[in-house]
């Protein structure tokens, strides 16, 4: 506690005599004043620069790319920008004066350090991160410009805890933090540039893609997480027991979320659900969207997005329809009265599957008699389609529509469930109160 205290006091001591040597002198106002012109002056000329640029690059400004996040931040910045050349201007002319431009030329690095930290943040880490991951790498540039570096870090590194043989200090914890955000985004992207170059391997079945592509991404972020840790010191002989005795817990806590990622691989190796794939698992019809981890997208046609457990995909029973053959074959049942011709009422029908466009003339439509029920002849249209994600209901609808047309111009009749009720004998009934009998 004594050497905090005293760090403590030797840092504000070196703040004061540097505040009495530098800021309380007439010439530190001068150049104080020259600053706060300059910054207002570039903030006026911002607003209009800023409207120009909207103009006519905003389409581009509202894109989600790297390059465009890096220009929005670049015109949030563009006062601070616009300041460097006239704080340069405002330099060289203080300095023309007689004065020493001392405070100039702290506020010239303090802005130039601003605006190269955003724009390096705003490539790395999404807004917020980097907007914090900014503050805090300027507020130490901002230090050691004006000299007081060595002595805040004196005073944070004695806030210093042990673990094992590891000493731990706040200023290990920060780099530690900014060497694993900046390895892990270089993972991210060395990774996603392997699976767009695995993209455009046409040997590979797009199941390989993903698999490979996610081995890639998992080893990526494993080295790098090594690496970042082996960097600062930490011995990982430790690390690997510790993490064993985590991993057996962890296991039975997260049996289903291994269960799914397990099951992912298995999705993959076996090639049984593919990406493009029409699948209908329960009430879900739809296709495969995507093959992720933990899940899979499946994409209806209504445009509802269901995100499906891999595991369910493995233990329950799916209709693939696209699995081995796009063909697909659709029965359409169709009722005729008894007293119609059955063999043009199959004609006609087959007429009609013809004329739906989705429907493959090879093989061709088929209309077979497939009984007798209690109210109708029994009939079954057979047809083959090769684009079940486009839907089959919707062929089913076609054809039927223009069964009943056809029916309606022929004279078939369609018939509905009749019954025929036949009494043998009249019920009689015995007439409450008189002991009368009344049929």
């Amino acid at each position: 506690m004594d050497e905090i205290l005293t760090t403590l006091i030797r840092g504000l001591d070196r703040a004061l005599a540097w505040a009495h040597s530098d800021l309380l002198v007439a010439d530190t106002a001068w150049e104080l004043a020259a600053v706060a012109v300059v910054l207002l002056m570039a903030t006026a000329l911002a607003v209009p620069v800023r409207s120009q640029v909207d103009q006519r690059l905003g389409g581009f400004l509202a894109g989600v790319g790297t390059a465009q996040r890096a220009s929005r931040t670049a015109l949030r910045l563009a006062g601070n920008i616009l300041a460097l050349p006239l704080l340069l201007t405002a330099q060289v002319l203080v300095r023309a004066a007689g004065l020493d431009g001392h405070i100039v030329h702290a506020a010239l690095s303090l802005v130039t350090a601003w605006v190269l930290i955003r724009l390096a943040a705003a490539l790395f880490l999404s807004r917020f991160w980097g907007r914090l991951f900014a503050a805090v790498v300027w507020a130490g540039a901002a230090l050691e410009i004006v000299g007081l570096f060595d002595a805040v870090v004196a005073v944070v590194d004695s806030w210093a805890f042990g673990v094992g043989e590891v000493r731990v200090t706040p200023i290990l914890l920060a780099k530690a933090a900014v060497l694993l955000v900046i390895l892990f985004r270089l993972g991210g992207w060395l990774s996603s540039w392997v699976e767009a170059r695995l993209g455009n391997v046409p040997e590979l079945t797009p199941s390989s893609r993903v698999l490979l592509g996610k081995v890639i991404r998992v080893a990526v972020f494993l080295l790098v997480a090594v690496t970042g840790l082996a960097s600062l010191g930490i011995d990982l002989t430790g690390l690997a027991v510790f993490s064993g005795a985590v991993g057996v817990g962890v296991g039975f806590g997260l049996q289903k979320v291994v269960g799914n990622l397990i099951s992912g691989f298995i999705l993959l190796m076996d090639r049984s659900i593919k990406p493009g794939d029409v699948i209908q698992i329960g009430d879900v019809y739809g296709w495969i969207h995507e093959l992720r981890a933990r899940f899979v997208s499946v994409v209806t046609r209504d445009g509802t997005e269901y995100l499906i457990p891999n595991e369910d995909l493995i233990t329950t029973q799916v209709v693939n329809w696209s699995f081995s053959d796009r063909n697909v074959r659709l029965k359409v049942p169709v009722g005729v009265s008894y007293g119609c011709d059955p063999h043009r009422a199959m004609e006609l029908i087959l007429q009609v599957a013809r004329k739906v466009e989705r429907v493959l003339p090879d093989p061709g439509p088929v209309c077979l008699m497939t009984g007798f029920g209690d109210s109708s002849v029994d009939l079954e249209l057979r047809v083959w389609i090769n684009d079940p994600e486009n839907g089959v209901a919707n062929v089913r609808s076609q054809v039927l529509t223009g069964v009943w047309d056809a029916f309606k111009e022929h004279g078939i009749e369609i018939p509905f469930p009749q019954r025929d009720v036949h009494i043998k004998e009249p019920l009689r009934l015995d007439r409450e109160g008189d002991g009368g009998m009344e049929e």
